[in-house]
């Protein structure tokens, strides 16, 4: 039975780093910009583009546990992201600046639709 067990555990373990592996590559062409943007190298190494993204994706995931856990059940909202960083200025600033930039692209456009729609009649 402990066999088993091991097998499983194993097996679990495998399943996981496969789904790393898929998981890798999401956001290197954007961080190889952000890095080349703070004074790396035009072609960053590989080895340090893969332990920024791990570090990327972890955050991700610990942000996103963290939100479920504080806010309605199996639901994220915007508000429960704020909850969590706001006592990083920081981010803060940076969250409520996003929004704010949101809205106003958002209110442009459904002007800009607006106005094509009423000279399209």
């Amino acid at each position: 039975m402990a066999e088993s067990e091991k097998d499983q555990f194993d097996d679990e373990e495998a399943e996981e780093d496969a789904s790393l592996e898929r998981r890798k590559k999401i956001f290197s062409k954007e961080l190889r910009c952000m890095m080349y943007g703070f004074g790396d190298d035009r072609n960053p190494y590989t080895e340090s583009v893969d332990i920024l993204e791990d570090l990327v994706i972890e955050y991700i995931t610990e942000m996103t546990k963290k939100a479920m856990e504080v806010g309605r059940p199996g639901r994220i909202s915007v508000e429960d992201i704020i909850f969590l960083i706001r006592k990083d200025p920081k981010k803060y600033s940076r969250v409520k600046e996003l929004l704010m930039m949101n809205e106003e692209l958002r209110k442009a456009r459904k002007a800009f639709d607006e106005i094509k729609y009423a000279t399209t009649k």
